[in-house]
């Protein structure tokens, strides 16, 4: 796509705005309750919908304007992405467990980590044509890298390794409690307070740190992976961009159905693998070497197909399972009125 720099300058600033507006949202400044709010499931899944909604709309006008092609790309890109983003949220829910972030402060650290995310991946989408219009043969070290992605991904699944992890005492962390005293309380959303007339670091500066080195770990994965479907930097952009908006609401929605995706991991694993042998086929094709090559069509439909008996699995194996738990039924007693 040659997209001309009013459109780079006005997509950029759209973002910006539904992001002031997401802020908005948790503030309530319409509410006689000062300060964030919690969200409901309900109120959750209409926001979320809202987003994902009008990334299909963008999606649909990619289509018109710039041919079925780039459509393909963007959905493909789109759903890739989200897919990544709902494994991400289950990093970010061990976090705030981990940190014991209160729910209602929740939403700030979100956001954070949604700009941090925009901006690192924003880097490392011009970083990444940069080295793909000089060096073709990226493709090969992006395809092996996403092979390996797939498989550690499984790996760290079957180990339990996500859940043992223990975020704070990343080494980022670890560097900040180094240099300065750390409070053992929230104190509202503030990052530092001075007590005692010593200036001191809150547990929401930590948790602010530890999820940008989540993102940047984040960024490194689905870069590639993106970059694997199209090279065009547009749409790679807007693809990760709508797939981020709305991450915080998909979050409350997701976050009492962590345990009913049982097999998101293998989901986006086969789709690390597949995307990772295409660009390897690519990079053999544009070598010269007589190989398949695997269109964007298939590439849609491929990775659509997986997510889609990715959720259906989890869903039946989350209803076997409760079918499976025994019953427990308590007995009331008369005499104590307790159960």
């Amino acid at each position: 796509m040659n997209v001309p720099l009013w459109l780079w300058a006005a997509t950029i600033g759209a973002m910006v705005v539904i992001l002031v507006i997401d802020l908005a949202i948790v503030d309530h400044p319409w509410s006689k309750k000062r300060g964030p709010q919690e969200f409901g499931m309900k109120q959750a899944a209409w926001w979320a919908v809202f987003y994902i909604g009008i990334a299909i709309v963008f999606g649909f006008g990619v289509w018109f304007f710039a041919g079925g092609s780039a459509g393909a790309e963007y959905f493909a890109g789109f759903v890739t992405e989200k897919s990544l983003s709902i494994d991400n949220l289950f990093v970010f829910y061990l976090l705030m467990g981990s940190f014991a972030v209160p729910k209602k402060y929740q939403h700030e650290v979100l956001l954070v980590g949604i700009v941090i995310a925009l901006v690192m991946r924003g880097i490392f989408i011009v970083l990444g044509a940069q080295v793909i219009n000089a060096w073709s043969e990226v493709f090969y070290l992006f395809g092996a890298f996403l092979i390996y992605t797939g498989y550690k991904i499984v790996r760290d699944h079957v180990k339990g390794d996500d859940e043992d992890a223990d975020y704070t005492q990343t080494p980022a962390v670890r560097l900040v409690r180094r240099f300065w005293p750390v409070t053992d309380e929230y104190h509202g959303a503030k990052l530092t307070v001075k007590l005692d007339g010593r200036r001191h670091v809150t547990p929401m500066l930590l948790v602010i740190v530890a999820i940008g080195v989540i993102d940047l770990v984040f960024a490194v994965d689905s870069i590639p992976a993106i970059f694997g479907l199209t090279q065009d930097a547009y749409i790679v952009f807007t693809a990760n961009a709508f797939a981020l908006l709305g991450l915080r609401q998909l979050y409350f929605l997701l976050a009492g159905l962590m345990d009913r995706l049982a097999y998101i991991s293998w989901g986006l694993s086969a789709i690390m693998v597949f995307i990772g042998v295409k660009m390897i086929l690519h990079a053999l094709h544009e070598n010269g070497v007589t190989v398949p090559e695997i269109g964007i069509g298939l590439s849609l439909t491929v990775i659509l197909g997986i997510m889609a008996i990715t959720v259906i699995g989890s869903l039946l194996k989350s209803r076997s399972d409760e079918r499976k738990r025994p019953e427990l039924k308590a007995e009331r007693d008369p005499s104590t009125d307790r159960y």
